[in-house]
């Protein structure tokens, strides 16, 4: 027995329609028609990604930054435009754009302060 790879990740958030609104609006994701209620899912793939709302005794208050230690890269068709639309509204980047083995990419802080990695389909 043994797992085999990733099948769902999903992010806490403290407002979830805020949260899905910000995914699907300025990332381009689109929502799925499945999922609970208490989570939007996005139509991902290989991987389905959402934001849910938080497990109860999750508290967002004590920690400096949500999912501090964990990586989440995703792939987009340009990395660079994505990076200039994001910082224009203002969003937090973490790390400039620069070329690396996975085409262009860079780093932001997303509403509940996640650093999510952006590059290019490659």
């Amino acid at each position: 027995m043994a797992a085999i790879g990733p099948d769902f990740i999903s992010l806490q958030v403290r407002d979830l329609e805020r949260s899905a609104a910000f995914y699907e609006r300025h990332l381009g994701l689109a929502r799925s028609k499945a999922g609970p209620p208490h989570a939007v899912v996005f139509d991902t793939h290989p991987v389905s990604f959402a934001v849910r709302e938080p497990v109860p005794g999750t508290s967002f208050d004590t920690v400096p930054q949500p999912g501090e230690g964990v990586a989440l890269w995703l792939r987009a068709t340009d990395a660079q435009q994505l990076h200039d639309a994001l910082a224009a509204i203002g969003t937090p980047i973490t790390s400039a754009p620069f070329d690396g083995p996975f085409g262009r990419t860079f780093t932001f802080a997303d509403p509940d302060g996640y650093r999510i990695t952006i590059h290019d389909a490659v």
